[in-house]
């Protein structure tokens, strides 16, 4: 059960939060589509294929949260706001940021860590479906003067990602060895219904 008065999140129903034996710490999975943000010490966690996750905290107090986004098809112009993937991104950024400062972020202390990207998703090479997240999470960030102080986009792997908000800490363990198609699927369906539908520290490696 989620104690954590002060998180919140993107679906109507409360995210999978959980008791992580391994890191002895609170924790929270997110899906694509989805955010968490929370001023409780804690972690949060998510798998990333071609999607991009966005790790921005407060780096005075510790406030942070995550999102987990995909852009649909098309070209992306952030200065055209009737862009179908300009207002998707443009939302999964801005309703994290948001949520961060309504739970006492200030903007001006703000910091970000980006991850995924990945080229996972057969079918989908030409769209360059990684590379265009991972190039609209580094263009957005920057025109907001978020400073990017870490990342780990592109390349042919997924990702898990652990954040603490607390600290800013992350871990990324890349799955090299995946043996089925889950991630895959998972973001091919999410793809699909987004058609239907109008830090302190470096990043750590592990295996």
């Amino acid at each position: 059960m989620n104690n954590d008065t002060s998180a919140s999140y993107s679906s109507s129903s409360e995210p999978n939060v959980y008791y992580d034996r391994r890191f002895d710490i609170q924790a929270a999975k997110i899906l694509p589509g989805e955010y968490y943000v929370t001023t409780q010490k804690m972690m949060i966690v998510t798998v990333l294929g071609s999607c991009v996750s966005a790790c921005i905290r407060d780096r005075r107090n510790g406030v942070g949260g995550m999102n987990h986004f995909m852009l649909p098809e098309g070209v992306v112009d952030s200065r055209d706001p009737n862009s179908a993937p300009a207002r998707y991104g443009i939302f999964a950024m801005e309703i994290l940021i948001n949520q961060l400062l309504k739970r006492g972020a200030a903007r001006a202390s703000l910091e970000a860590k980006v991850f995924g990207g990945g080229n996972v998703m057969s079918g989908f090479t030409q769209a360059n479906v990684g590379q265009r997240n991972s190039e609209f999470v580094r263009q957005f960030l920057q025109t907001e003067r978020i400073a990017i102080v870490a990342e780990d986009l592109l390349d042919i792997y997924p990702r898990k990602v652990y954040f603490f908000p607390e600290t800013g800490r992350v871990l990324v363990h890349k799955l090299r060895e995946l043996h089925n198609d889950t991630i895959e699927q998972r973001e091919a369906d999410y793809r699909a219904n987004l058609k239907r539908a109008d830090v302190s520290g470096d990043v750590e490696l592990f295996t």
